[in-house]
């Protein structure tokens, strides 16, 4: 079996034949349709060139998914296995992690069709390079308890050479060691390192917090504590607030507790695990020791094991005017929970003040009613144009989200 850096290695899941053997079986329905049919298919979604092993875009059910009217989805590719976190260069090249993969893709858009022309592999047996962000031309990608990055990135897709170390001690345990990254608008780059466990407690400066650095990897700073498991952030455009999503803890039953959005007031502060779980829940082993009182509550629950993941603020202008400024959250979905839940994005609504005022669902359909699922959103990120772009691990897709007006 390939080895990778910090001892990790990648799991062999059984489940994966049974979706494979799926994706046949939807592939061979696929070709009993008539050529118009899927004519319109390639002409609505577009071609893309990439690696092996994705999924094929006449494979993929986009027709089953639902958004308030005037919106649309596109496949903008579907040859990005495992795909997960995302960023922008300023050139407009899409960079993409993933996880199990151990891939860093980079994909060409084409302005004048809207969708991917060209996928490349620019960096491989990675440890689940979740996260990816673009600075001053970099690239900069999260491998558990390593951040690499790759200069001049944009000039050298097709040689992007090795990528260099710039800080060599996260923690190396691979669960929850999937690390978001993203630069705030004082140029550092923040980290989400998550509890290596469903719930214990461990150094409050090492595990469970969001970090940040310098670009060169120097001045490591804690920002938040007690944040079990955070895979998305963002800054709130005019007060520039960190918010973020975190995963709530297991095994406390189908409906406890809930994921989190949670908003940074002030550096250091501490957001409950793992004492207190959605600001009410006292946990049953830790709560003892300190009352949920002494915690940051949330801006609002999630639900419970929705596995909330990617949010970004909408700071495009194709939506209409009452989307801008909205949160758009990538429900990854549950995986143990006896009715599952999720795999869908939903939309959190601020008033003026940044209070949570609504939630409503803006796309969903990828979990079926008979509980079968065909893919699972992961992040979210704005294009210039406006359009909301979808990454989804489970399907190795991107989707593309334009409205007109109906």
């Amino acid at each position: 079996m390939r080895r990778f850096p910090d001892g990790w290695q990648p799991t062999f899941r059984p489940q994966w034949l049974a979706r494979l053997a799926a994706r046949g079986a939807c592939l061979g329905s696929l070709a009993q349709r008539t050529g118009a049919v899927l004519a319109a298919n390639v002409l609505a979604t577009g071609l893309a060139v990439g690696p092996a092993l994705a999924t094929a875009r006449d494979a993929l059910p986009i027709e089953r998914l639902s958004l308030p009217p005037g919106f649309h989805v596109e496949v903008l590719s579907d040859q990005v296995p495992g795909a997960r976190g995302m960023a922008l260069g300023p050139k407009g090249t899409l960079f993409v992690g993933s996880r199990a993969q151990g891939n860093v893709y980079a994909i060409t858009l084409d302005p004048s069709r809207a969708y991917a022309a060209k996928v490349r592999t620019i960096a491989s047996d990675l440890n689940m390079p979740i996260g990816v962000a673009i600075h001053n031309g970099s690239l900069y990608i999260s491998a558990v308890s390593r951040i690499l990055k790759l200069d001049d990135i944009e000039n050298r897709l097709d040689k992007p050479g090795k990528p260099v170390v710039v800080y060599d001690m996260l923690p190396s345990e691979s669960h929850h060691g999937g690390r978001y990254i993203a630069f705030g608008p004082d140029q550092r780059l923040y980290v989400g390192v998550g509890a290596p466990c469903n719930v214990c407690k461990r150094d409050e400066n090492r595990y469970a917090i969001i970090g940040s650095m310098k670009a060169d990897g120097s001045d490591w700073r804690v920002v938040a504590r007690g944040v079990r498991n955070t895979v998305g952030f963002d800054w709130q455009p005019g007060t520039n607030a960190l918010w973020f999503t975190d995963n709530g803890r297991d095994l406390l039953g189908d409906d406890l507790p809930n994921d989190e959005l949670n908003r940074l007031g002030r550096p250091g502060e501490h957001f409950g695990f793992p004492y207190c779980h959605a600001g009410d829940i006292v946990d049953p082993e830790f709560g003892r020791e300190k009352p949920c009182a002494a915690f940051t509550p949330p801006m609002t629950k999630l639900g419970a094991h929705v596995a909330a993941l990617g949010m970004r603020f909408y700071t495009g202008k194709q939506f209409p005017n009452d989307y801008r400024g909205s949160i758009f959250i990538a429900e990854h979905g549950s995986w143990n929970r006896s009715r599952k839940v999720g795999y869908r994005v939903v939309r959190t609504v601020l008033d003026a003040k940044g209070n949570v005022t609504r939630q409503e669902v803006f796309a969903q359909g990828w979990l079926g009613s008979d509980e079968s699922v065909w893919g699972r959103p992961v992040d979210l990120l704005t294009l210039p144009d406006g359009s909301l772009l979808i990454s989804d691990d489970y399907a190795g897709a991107i989707y593309r989200i334009t409205y007109r007006r109906p």
